[in-house]
C-alpha cells in the first residue's frame, strides 16, 4: 500500500480508503455482521487505514460494526464519521446545532469505541445554522483532544471559506469521478489554494464504472439507486458508452474498469484519496490493485479526450437530495 497525505493537515492516510456504509445502508440488506467484520479486517491486513462511516449509516449500525471490527488494530487507523442530520436519520432533515454535534460527538466516541474522532465532517451544510458556528464547535472538540481533524462534505465553496477561516478544513468528501466532474470547475482550484485534501466518495459511479450493471440490472427494493436519475433504466443505457471506454482502456493496462476509473482518480493531485466501498473481498482487492496501474500523461490525455465526446445521463441525485449540496 502506499500512503498520501490530505493537504496541509498532515493527516496521512492509505492512498485508497474504504467508505463503508453500503456494508449496513443504502445498498439493499444489511451485510451479514461476521462477514462484514471480516471483510473490514481484511482491508486492514492489505493495508488500508483509512476507513469512513457516518452516524447516519444505519443509522448508528455502521458505527457500531467498524467499532467491533477495527478495535484491535485502532491505534493505526485513520477513522472518519459525521454529524449533520436530526438524530442520526438522514430521512429526518439537518440539525448542525452546536448542542447536536457534541451530542453526536459523545455517542461516536462510544459506538466506535475510542478515545478520538480522526476525522470528523459535517455530512452536509446545515443553512440554519452559522458554517463559522460549526466550525468554531469543532474546534473546540479539537481543543478537548476528543477530535483530531475538521472535514467537510458535499459543501459549497463559500462555505469552505468560511469553516476555513475559524477551524482549517483537513478534508472535503464529495462525489467526484469520471461520470461527476463538477467538483473541478471551482471545488478542486479552491481546495489547491487552501491546501485542502479531497477525499471523492462514489469514485465508481456508486458500481457503475465497474461494468458490472447494465440496463437490465434489477435492484433490491431498499437500493437507493433505484430513485437516482442517473440508474433510470434508460440512462444505463445511454451511459454504458463510458463503461466500454474504461473497458477499452482496461484491456490495454491489463486492469479492470473500475481500476481504470480509481487510477484516473488517483492522477489528477496527489492530495486526493478515493474512498470506494464494497461488501465483497474480491472486489475490495481489485480497487487496492488500482494504487500499482500507472496511467502515462499520453494514456491521460486519451481518457480525456474520449471523455468530453460522452454525454452522461441523468441527475446523480433526486430533487430532494440535491438541495443539500452543494451549499
Amino acid at each position: 500500500m502506499r500512503y498520501r497525505k490530505l493537504g496541509n493537515s498532515g493527516l496521512e492516510v492509505s492512498t485508497l480508503g474504504l467508505g463503508c456504509m453500503g456494508l449496513s445502508f443504502g445498498y439493499g440488506p444489511a451485510t451479514d455482521k461476521t462477514e462484514a467484520i471480516k471483510l473490514l479486517r481484511a482491508a486492514v491486513e492489505k493495508g488500508v487505514t483509512f476507513f469512513d462511516t457516518a452516524e447516519a449509516y444505519g443509522p448508528f449500525a455502521n458505527e457500531e460494526l467498524l467499532g467491533e471490527a477495527l478495535e484491535p488494530f485502532r491505534k493505526d487507523l485513520v477513522i472518519a464519521t459525521k454529524f449533520g442530520f436530526a438524530g442520526g436519520d438522514s430521512k429526518a432533515g439537518l440539525d448542525s446545532s452546536p448542542k447536536r454535534i457534541r451530542e453526536v460527538a459523545e455517542a461516536s466516541l462510544k459506538r466506535l469505541r475510542t478515545d478520538h474522532i480522526d476525522l470528523f465532517y459535517q455530512h452536509r451544510v446545515d443553512p440554519n445554522v452559522p458554517i463559522e458556528d460549526v466550525a468554531g464547535t469543532v474546534k473546540d472538540l479539537i481543543q478537548e483532544g476528543k477530535v483530531k481533524q475538521f472535514g467537510m462534505s458535499e459543501a459549497g465553496v463559500q462555505s469552505i471559506r468560511k469553516a476555513h477561516a475559524v477551524q482549517p478544513v483537513a478534508a472535503l468528501q464529495s462525489e467526484y469521478s469520471l461520470w461527476w466532474r463538477e467538483p473541478e470547475k471551482e471545488i478542486i482550484p479552491t481546495l489547491e489554494e487552501l491546501g485542502i485534501g479531497f477525499v471523492p466518495f462514489s469514485p465508481l459511479g456508486k458500481g457503475f464504472l465497474t461494468g458490472a450493471i447494465n440496463e437490465s440490472t434489477k435492484f433490491d427494493s431498499t437500493d437507493f439507486r433505484n430513485i437516482v436519475p442517473r440508474f433510470s433504466t434508460e440512462a444505463r443505457k445511454n451511459n454504458q458508452t463510458m463503461v466500454d471506454l474504461l473497458a477499452s482502456i482496461a484491456k490495454e493496462k491489463d486492469a479492470t474498469p473500475a481500476q481504470i476509473a480509481l487510477a484516473w482518480l488517483l492522477a489528477q493531485k496527489p492530495w486526493i484519496v478515493p474512498i470506494p466501498g464494497t461488501t465483497k473481498l474480491h472486489r475490495l482487492e481489485e480497487n487496492l490493485g488500482s494504487v500499482k496501474v500507472e496511467l502515462t500523461a499520453d494514456d491521460l490525455s486519451l481518457i480525456e479526450e474520449a471523455a468530453s465526446n460522452i454525454q452522461i445521463e441523468g441527475a446523480r441525485y433526486p430533487e430532494h437530495l440535491q438541495k443539500r449540496v452543494g451549499n
